[in-house]
């Protein structure tokens, strides 16, 4: 019994990459499910693996080794089933657990029928007709894995290469497993690479959730700095104005300062604030702010036609280009008008923001820019 050593090294990769699994905080709570189901599903499989060694070599139950060896056959498509809903798990992958099912129902039958394989009185294995399918199966479920693992990570150069390695190494080993030159132990050759693959797998998996997280948090405080570079150059206008109307109108001054403080507060809400915001929430916001803007410019009139509402958008979407519009386009006019006008065209809400201005050109839009949100930071928020 000294060759089952082997299954040793096995039972502490298997222990290590589940003491990893629940350390590891980059999974989400479906990934991290689907990986506990995968290291038991391949603990079975290398038990399952161990018992038909056993009633091959020492124990003669032909019938129970019939269900021992089609518990094999179903439980190595289940592997990679669960790797394509780790790889993916916002995904149903329905085909990929048709298959599963399908494969799972043709290796039920060997406990009543020779279709696809059985034992004989002798103790010998006998392939039947179907006896290829889980392989079938098995490699189809490879092509997809790879093929939604490309997907997935197809920024990533690494990706095809990670893959494209595992699937040779489980293919070489199930065709090792079909060789004349294969040599029975209790752990079979394709069992060894399914472990050895997961493992290498995961770390992979990992090391690009680690990225995704990393980017996100990138991604967040570009934005934040973005939204927190917002024209200096109005809060002091705004206070100037505030100032002087003290003196000359002090019932305004006091609605003003009431106004500008929501405004500062709404802005102060955005920074923080991860979600995206009604149209509503954002237009108030624009409101504050072109009021403010028409007590210093009382040439300039701003008008809405909110022909579409009730969805949401990032919040600091039409204020920053209402704000253009107005610094750039219309301040220098006697009568500067501003347009805001929301659309539903075509299955997609529309929002325009047109004025009567000097008109600029699109190319050099960026050169216009100063250290507030511009068009660009605008439009990559929005993406």
């Amino acid at each position: 019994m000294t060759e089952f050593i082997i299954i040793m090294p096995l039972a502490i990769q298997l222990l290590g990459i589940t003491f990893i699994v629940f350390r590891d905080k980059y999974l989400t709570r479906g990934q991290r499910t689907s990986m506990l189901i995968i290291i038991s599903l391949i603990t079975l499989l290398v038990t399952q693996n161990c018992v038909e060694y056993v009633l091959e070599t020492y124990v003669s139950k032909p019938y129970i080794r019939t269900l021992v060896s089609s518990a094999g056959y179903i439980l190595r498509p289940a592997i990679i089933v669960f790797f394509c809903k780790l790889v993916a798990p916002d995904k149903k992958h329905i085909a990929a657990f048709s298959l599963l099912a399908a494969n799972t129902l043709t290796y039920i039958t060997p406990a009543f029928s020779h279709l696809v394989f059985y034992i004989s009185e002798g103790n010998h294995f006998q392939r039947g007709p179907l006896g290829y399918t889980a392989y079938f199966m098995s490699a189809v479920l490879i092509a997809y894995l790879v093929v939604i693992s490309i997907i997935e990570f197809r920024h990533r150069k690494s990706a095809l290469w990670v893959v494209l390695a595992n699937a040779a190494i489980v293919i070489v080993s199930a065709s090792l497993e079909l060789t004349p030159a294969y040599v029975d132990y209790p752990v079979d050759y394709l069992t060894i690479a399914v472990v050895s693959c997961s493992l290498f797998y995961y770390f992979w998996l990992h090391l690009e959730f680690v990225r995704k997280h990393e980017d996100a948090l990138m991604a967040e405080q570009r934005i934040k700095i973005m939204m927190s570079q917002i024209q200096p150059h109005f809060l002091y206008n705004t206070l100037s104005t505030i100032q002087s109307l003290c003196r000359t109108e002090p019932k305004k001054a006091f609605e003003t300062t009431g106004k500008f403080g929501t405004y500062l507060r709404h802005n102060i809400d955005f920074l923080d604030m991860p979600d995206l915001i009604p149209l509503e929430s954002e237009l108030e916001h624009t409101k504050l702010y072109t009021d403010i803007e028409m007590l210093r410019f009382p040439k300039i009139s701003v008008e809405y036609d909110i022909q579409a509402g009730g969805f949401d958008l990032p919040p600091l979407t039409i204020q920053p280009l209402v704000e253009n519009a107005i610094r750039h386009g219309v301040r220098a006019r006697d009568e500067g008008k501003v347009f805001v006008l929301t659309r539903e065209e075509d299955g997609f809400y529309v929002i325009r923001i047109k004025d009567n201005g000097v008109g600029f050109d699109p190319d050099a839009a960026g050169q216009l820019e100063g250290n507030h949100i511009g068009l660009s930071n605008v439009s990559e928020r929005i993406r």
